[in-house]
Parts: C-alpha cells; sequence; structure tokens
C-alpha cells in the first residue's frame, strides 16, 4: 500500500481522480485505521488529508459552514456556539478525549456508522454537504448522502470539504442524548437527536427529530415532526409522537442490547428531549424532565 502525500485540497481532488476507487482518504484515522487492521477494507493507496488547512475552519457569519476536517474536540467545546449544543454534545461521547482530538466530523460522516453520534444532531440542523472533486462540486443533504451502513453517496473522486448547517433561531433548543452501557467510550445504543422552534405562544413552529443505531443508517423522523409542528407540547402529544418514531424505526440485536431494549428507551428519550429544548428554547412546557 501506497502513501500519497498532499499539500494542497487541489492535490487532494488529483490523486483521488486518478487512483478512483483504489484510494483512501485518510484524515484523523480513527475509523480508517482500526478497518484496515481488521481487513475491512484494502486501498492501495492512502491520501492523508489532515495538513489541509482550508478544510479545518468554521464559519459563522450568517450561516455555519463547518469544514470536513474539524475535529470533534473543536465542536465539543462549543465551536458553533449555543445554537448548535446538540453537535457539541454529540462530539463529547465520540469515543475518549484521544479520539475527540483527532477525529474529524467529515470521518464520522463518510464512516457512515449506523451509530455515528454526530449524524443524528447534523440531520436536525438540516446539514448540507459540500463534495468537491476536481470536475466541479456538489451539494448534498445529509439524508440523501446516507445509503446504507458504511455507504454513502460519495463517488471515488470527491472529496467531502465542508458541512452546511441551518442558521440559528430565536426560541429554539436542540439536544442529543446518548444512552449506552457507560459513560465513556462507548458506541451509543440509541442516540437521539431533536431541535424545536417556538412561536411566541409557545406552539412548536418547527421540529426535527432524527436518531442512530436504530436502522441501517441513522435518521429523521418526519412522522413525528410533523405532529410535533403546529401544537404545544404535552404528554398526550409525545406519546403520539413516541409511536411515530418507534413506527419508523428497525432496531437490532446485537452485543450492545437487544431490539427490544432499545425500543423500550424511544418513549423516554423523545420526552426528555422535548423537555430540554423547550428549557433551551426558554419557553414552559408541562414536559417532565431531568437532563441538566
Amino acid at each position: 500500500m501506497k502513501v500519497r502525500r498532499v499539500t494542497t485540497t487541489e492535490q487532494a481532488l488529483e490523486a483521488l481522480a486518478e487512483h478512483g476507487s483504489a484510494a483512501q482518504p485518510l484524515a484523523g484515522g480513527t475509523d480508517v485505521m482500526v478497518q484496515l487492521s481488521r481487513n475491512e477494507i484494502s486501498p492501495d493507496v492512502l491520501v492523508p488529508i489532515n495538513d489541509l488547512a482550508e478544510l479545518s475552519t468554521v464559519e459563522t457569519n450568517g450561516g455555519v459552514r463547518v469544514g470536513a476536517l474539524v475535529t470533534h474536540e473543536t465542536l465539543a467545546k462549543g465551536a458553533l456556539g449555543s445554537g448548535y449544543r446538540s453537535i457539541a454534545e454529540a462530539a463529547h461521547t465520540v469515543g475518549g478525549w484521544q479520539t475527540q482530538a483527532v477525529g474529524t466530523l467529515g470521518g464520522n460522516i463518510c464512516n457512515a456508522s449506523p451509530a455515528a453520534d454526530t449524524l443524528p444532531p447534523l440531520l436536525v440542523h438540516d446539514a448540507e454537504l459540500e463534495l468537491r472533486s476536481s470536475g466541479g462540486s456538489r451539494t448534498l443533504g445529509l439524508e440523501e448522502f446516507l445509503v446504507g451502513r458504511r455507504q454513502t453517496r460519495r463517488a471515488p473522486d470527491e472529496l467531502l470539504v465542508s458541512v452546511g448547517l441551518t442558521p440559528g433561531a430565536p426560541r429554539s433548543g436542540d439536544v442529543y442524548l446518548k444512552v449506552g452501557r457507560r459513560s465513556a467510550v462507548e458506541v451509543a445504543i440509541v442516540g437521539l437527536a431533536m431541535r424545536l422552534v417556538f412561536d411566541r405562544n409557545e406552539i412548536v413552529s418547527k421540529a426535527r427529530i432524527a436518531l442512530a443505531s436504530v436502522a441501517a443508517v441513522p435518521l429523521r423522523v418526519r412522522a413525528a415532526e410533523t405532529l410535533l409542528e403546529g401544537e404545544a407540547l404535552d404528554g398526550h402529544l409525545l406519546d403520539e409522537v413516541s409511536a411515530a418514531v418507534l413506527g419508523a424505526t428497525s432496531p437490532i440485536d446485537d452485543l450492545r442490547a437487544s431490539a427490544t431494549y432499545r425500543r423500550l428507551l424511544v418513549p423516554g428519550l423523545v420526552r426528555r428531549a422535548a423537555g430540554v429544548c423547550a428549557r433551551r428554547a426558554g419557553v414552559s412546557s408541562p414536559v417532565e424532565e431531568a437532563y441538566q
């Protein structure tokens, strides 16, 4: 296996165009190196991109654009601001501090794990991905980009260069909740992100709900979002929302948990997340939540 050294994005794109599917971009390496050691992937050429400075920036003027090489550590420290707390919370749960220090947002996206922590928060913020090749660039919504477990719509000659996020809104709150078998260095049994925007009458004007570890890819639940929009939060409504979320999931049994256990977790996570979103939006809510 060869290593193709590059110092600019243009050089990286040239390498990917030349080698195609035989090339593997390498950023933090927290997923790629494990997969190499397990013989799960076998590229002919590694293309390290971790030194491409233009992909390591965060832009917050107007909209928010996050470079693909921004690390989980940077996100966990709140680089995106208070309107994106779910992303910071998710980044804080990715592996241990060593992983967070070198692991990148773009790597987490392109690895496309069903349990990827950052993907549900990105989905609730309507993330759009900029993919670039030597022939040009295109934009895809994250939901469209994800095809299956470790399967995406990235072409072999393309590089994910940035992630665009919906601008923050007043009277809004978001959160990422994760259930694991321990509190650190743990793959999610279930991960749930929610973002709610309220009007002046404390009615939900916009809702986003997304989950990890309950299907082949992290997914948004539009049916549940529709139930929330135009309504005030109450326990009965959240029972209906929980049922809609459960109807969209297809969890499996694995070493971490059974499908039945994953389903049992969902209603409590939905209720807890709604309460957190309301509190963070400055909205009074009859929904009880203990999340601090």
